[in-house]
């Protein structure tokens, strides 16, 4: 049976990184992975996240089963979060799930257990992975204009053109803020207007939000989430807290469904629990439960803003940094646009060829479409990447 599997294509960041790990060379530089790094190269546990499980150690008696959605606890805290009082929360439906993964794939496969010849609409580009996740569940989707490469921008007009082609029932998949892997986003007017399209179109919004917080400040990068919230009869939200809790390995995710009414909130809640039951049961609690104490005790949720603000102001000083060396090495405004883009990421508007030369004579490692983690940055090698890329224009 099993010689008769086909091979599968390598994930191409996964790949870059065991490239990494196998480059010898001391100077070598990984812009490639997506998590956060501090300025020693470190992924640190927040102070927060590590205060509450000190506390979870001392008072947690039992690790026995959740319920198949979750701890009511976890839904509520992340709907505050995410929602606030945007929607009834009797028309939300809620599942956590291992990471922001496993709910885009509850998501999708609630979507086609509602109806199979949904077609789910993406952005060009968007996050590798929800491409191939439609793929592997045989669902239709089709792209949506979003990024000048040349520019390295939004280009709205076309983004709004493309999503003239939206028929009733489709459902549109956006980044919910700090769009991945390209960095650029809309901005609050033309949330409001995409909200206005779709809803005339008739379509689902479904939002993927895994770096609240990393963008512009935790209620800021809620806002088109929010905004649509309040809007549409019907919404899916699939959020991860591996990047804003610093809590990659625990698989922390959650499934927000937003129903017409309260009603077919209960049926949507239904089918939530039974995807959990036929993929993996009792989804992981040890993450959900650490959030929960955060952001429900008033000390802890202030000390991790806090935190996360550090984080996501360093990330705006290394991105001002690198764009302002590479202007000093190219005497050109070729890469402002680094300090315009929020989150993690940003896409350089290089070719493959000039970012292999990079890897192979200066061992710095980003993904293939020139993309780069901005945590991967530091003061000290900013200056390096910046001559090394000005060397291969």
């Amino acid at each position: 049976m099993l010689n008769n599997l086909k091979p599968r294509p390598a994930d191409k960041i996964l790949v870059l990184s065991t490239l990494f790990r196998a480059d010898d060379r001391a100077e070598k530089i990984d812009l490639g992975v997506g998590v956060y790094k501090n300025a020693e190269g470190h992924t640190p546990i927040m102070r927060a996240v590590k205060s509450a499980e000190k506390q979870l150690w001392n008072e947690e008696d039992t690790k026995t089963y959740t319920s198949l959605p979750g701890d009511a606890g976890f839904h509520q805290a992340m709907a505050d979060m995410v929602l606030a009082d945007s929607v009834d929360r009797d028309r939300i439906s809620f599942c956590a799930t291992p990471g922001g993964t496993g709910a885009i794939h509850n998501v999708l496969e609630t979507i086609q257990a509602a109806h199979p010849d949904t077609t789910v609409w993406l952005s060009n580009p968007s996050w590798g992975n929800h491409q191939s996740m439609l793929n592997h569940l045989g669902m239709k989707s089709v792209s949506y204009d979003y990024f000048d490469a040349e520019a390295c921008a939004v280009d709205y007009p076309a983004m709004l053109a493309s999503l003239q082609g939206v028929k009733e029932g489709d459902v549109v998949l956006l980044h919910g803020c700090c769009h991945n892997p390209t960095g650029a986003n809309i901005n609050n007017t033309q949330w409001e207007e995409v909200a206005e399209l779709l809803l005339a179109k008739g379509a689902i919004p479904f939002v993927d939000i895994a770096y609240q917080g990393f963008g512009n400040g935790l209620e800021e990068d809620a806002f088109g989430t929010r905004l649509l919230a309040s809007k549409f009869p019907e919404m899916m939200i699939a959020a991860s807290c591996s990047k804003n809790f610093g809590i990659y390995r625990e698989r922390t995710g959650i499934v927000m469904a937003i129903s017409a009414d309260a009603e077919t909130a209960k049926v949507t809640q239904q089918t939530l629990s039974h995807m959990n039951r036929q993929n993996f049961s009792f989804p992981p609690d040890h993450g959900a439960r650490l959030v929960t104490m955060v952001l429900t005790d008033p000390e802890l949720r202030a000390e991790w803003a806090a935190e996360l603000e550090e984080v996501r102001t360093g990330m705006l000083a290394l991105r001002q940094q690198l764009a302002d060396a590479l202007k000093a090495e190219t005497g050109s405004d070729r890469f402002g646009f680094i300090a315009d883009h929020r989150g993690m990421f940003s896409r350089l508007g290089l070719t493959e060829e000039q970012v292999i030369k990079l890897r192979e004579d200066n061992a710095i490692y980003m993904v293939g479409d020139s993309r780069i983690n901005i945590a991967g940055l530091t003061q000290k090698n900013v200056p390096i990447i910046a001559k090394a890329v000005a060397a291969v224009l």
